[in-house]
């Protein structure tokens, strides 16, 4: 008895790519009975074709005869997408702060957020320092997006406002979208140019022409192979009536939007109201900091309304504003910020990542990665290892010296030629450059001729706005074993250099 997916009536509430039946065979031939509210029909050749006629949001149809996982379906697991709508399976209502860049993102996840949101307000005024009036573009806003969603590994959901034109344009956004890696993508039917949406100028496409974008959405979502979760906003509420604004979203329900959201609503009641209507649907909160129109709820009254998610799209900004504004008045008056408001240096380079990276960069760390030169390349240095004979000047290391670069036939850059010059006989003296690792272990100990001052930037590129040759004209009479520089890179090297 063959089982075919193509029979199956998708609900909205049904991720839309195509689903691979598995249904497990039972004696005498009956179906598992996995599916509510269902009805069979059999053909004359043994087909059967399944028909639902209500499915709750979290049904998901699993299992086949036979076949093994594919790695398609191993990813699709493990996708953005696919965590989102765990997520949205799970009991209670969830907050979602919204980031503006990658550093913010990183800060949301750092703080034990399951998800997050982007806002076109955020990433207007981040990006572009701009309004949020349609002045942002798509690839803009994509662009932004993969840099978010590369950040983090949490899912996060992109708002891309109207779908920056036409149905044709709403599936062209949602397969950016898509590629970008959010997990879910916000479309709302403000008209072009769109509005905040607790702001004045907001005005609404026609009911057919906003829900036939909904449905292009749905449709690029099937064509990438995607499980992409489409939230649908709308701003009729305030652009229409309440009225209006249930209608619209039981239609964007009916066309496939798995969250459905009505910005700007004005009243704990509204909110009730919108709660009440497609109720296998989950719905979105926007709890705009500040003073908005919409009251702010704590979650467990959202989640007693019966809200599934909550966006918090000012918080992050506003803060960033107002420490700006203050860091920069106490700069003004010839101050720095106070610790209490700011993290210390080691606490930025730790959300930053450097200590992961300087871990990590350990497993990969060898010795021809240190910076050394064939002999007879066209480099003008040649290269002897350190002879028994030599000694150590007073006051330097003990180690010996991993290579040293001996002098060239001839070098004038420096007037060598010049006896009345102090600097004319400095190429004969050599420099010795030694580094230490921040973890202790040596990484460089090179002898250079001290004429060629440019072959050192070469070797280490930290003393690149070091004036060396200001120091050897400082040195040109001192004995052996001066030491002219020890400093400490921004890779956390200690870096020494000693006249010989």
């Amino acid at each position: 008895m063959n089982l075919s997916s193509s029979s199956i009536c998708h609900h909205h509430s049904l991720p839309s790519p195509p689903i691979k039946l598995i249904t497990k065979s039972t004696p005498n031939n009956s179906i598992n009975p996995i599916l509510t509210n269902k009805t069979f029909a059999c053909d004359n050749n043994n087909n059967i074709s399944i028909s639902r006629r209500t499915v709750r949001y979290n049904s998901i149809i699993a299992a086949s005869y036979g076949g093994d996982r594919t790695e398609n379906d191993a990813v699709l697991e493990s996708s953005p997408a696919k965590k989102l709508r765990k997520l949205l399976e799970s009991p209670g209502v969830h907050q979602g702060p919204a980031c503006f860049n990658a550093l913010s993102a990183k800060l949301v996840q750092r703080a034990g957020f399951q998800f997050c949101f982007t806002t076109g307000f955020g990433i207007s005024a981040a990006r572009l320092g701009l309004p949020d009036t349609g002045l942002i573009s798509y690839g803009e806003m994509v662009d932004q997006g993969q840099l978010i969603t590369q950040a983090v590994s949490i899912p996060v959901i992109g708002d891309a406002d109207n779908g920056y034109g036409n149905a044709m344009n709403v599936k062209r956004t949602v397969k950016g979208y898509i590629k970008a890696g959010f997990a879910g993508i916000i479309l709302e039917d403000q008209v072009s140019p769109k509005a905040c949406g607790h702001t004045q100028g907001r005005k609404v496409l026609p009911r057919e022409e906003a829900v036939m974008k909904i449905k292009a959405a749905v449709d690029a979502r099937k064509e990438s192979g995607s499980d992409i979760v489409i939230v649908s906003r709308t701003d009729s509420r305030q652009a229409l009536s309440l009225e209006e604004a249930l209608w619209r979203s039981r239609a964007f329900a009916d066309a496939g939007a798995d969250v459905i959201f009505i910005d700007a609503l004005a009243s704990k009641e509204e909110m009730k109201a919108f709660c009440e209507i497609s109720p296998q649907v989950p719905k979105m909160a926007n709890m705009l900091e500040g003073g908005g129109k919409t009251p702010i709820l704590t979650p467990l009254e959202l989640e007693e309304i019966g809200y599934k998610i909550v966006a918090y799209p000012l918080s992050l900004l506003g803060v960033s504003i107002r420490a700006m504004e203050d860091a920069l008045q106490a700069i003004k008056g010839g101050r720095v910020p106070s610790p209490a408001s700011m993290p210390s240096f080691e606490e930025v380079k730790d959300v930053l990542g450097f200590n992961a990276y300087y871990e990590e960069e350990k497993r990969y760390a060898s010795k021809s990665s240190q910076p050394v030169w064939q002999t007879g390349s066209s480099n003008p240095f040649s290269i002897q290892r350190k002879g028994q004979d030599d000694t150590e000047q007073t006051g330097q290391s003990s180690t010996e010296p991993i290579v040293e670069l001996l002098n060239p036939d001839t070098y004038s850059k420096y007037g060598g030629g010049d006896t009345q010059n102090p600097f004319s006989g400095i190429w004969s003296r050599k420099l010795r450059v030694k580094i230490i690792g921040r973890d202790g272990f040596e990484k460089l100990d090179v002898r250079i001729p001290a004429g060629f001052l440019d072959g050192i930037t070469n070797i280490v590129p930290a003393l690149g706005g070091v004036n060396i040759k200001a120091l050897l004209d400082d040195a040109s009479y001192e004995v052996g074993g001066k030491l002219l520089l020890d400093f400490t890179d921004t890779r956390g090297d200690r870096i020494q250099v000693f006249l010989e």
